[in-house]
């Protein structure tokens, strides 16, 4: 089985990912991760040298590498992942994937992601908590309509990662 987590930037995909292989024995990956190892190169330095393009068709083939592994895994998508290419639809329609939209409201996402947008190339130009909201507000806008297709979705506002990771439990048992 495959766990797989979706959602914003912020809104703790790897955190609660992290826990929730623990609690079920499973390995962890982050998509992100798994591609800057397999293509020996940051996802920034990705972007610059061989462009969006590039990446946005190396992640489709990662992610596909990942699905069909034997192995049980707690997958964490990068936020764009189900936006992309026929993305969703491979998670949608794989048996042995659980997709969980981990959702969280604009105010959270800001309050995460002000205080860690420098270590964030999408956002680390933005100086201020008005040009943050105005930012997330639109890309959220826009991707809305991916994460929501999501089997289930999971609001995480003001919960302990405890508390999500017992509800994701829930619907897996």
């Amino acid at each position: 089985m495959i766990v797989t987590l979706m959602g914003y930037m912020g809104s703790g995909k790897s955190t609660i990912g992290k826990n929730l292989a623990t609690v079920l024995g499973y390995n962890f990956l982050d998509l992100d991760e798994y591609i800057s190892e397999r293509e020996n190169s940051s996802i920034p330095d990705l972007f610059k040298s061989k462009g969006e393009i590039y990446f946005r068709k190396k992640e489709t083939y990662y992610l596909n590498e990942i699905i069909s592994s034997s192995d049980d895994i707690v997958l964490a998508l990068g936020g764009g992942t189900p936006c992309y290419g026929n993305n969703l639809n491979i998670l949608l329609n794989s048996s042995k994937v659980n997709l969980f939209y981990l959702k969280l409201s604009i105010p959270q996402l800001i309050e995460r992601l002000f205080i860690e947008k420098d270590s964030r190339p999408l956002i680390s130009h933005l100086n201020t908590r008005e040009e943050l909201t105005e930012f997330i507000g639109k890309h959220l806008f826009e991707r809305t309509q991916y994460y929501n297709q999501a089997p289930y979705s999971i609001s995480s506002d003001h919960k302990s990662e405890k508390d999500i990771v017992e509800e994701i439990l829930m619907v897996l048992i």
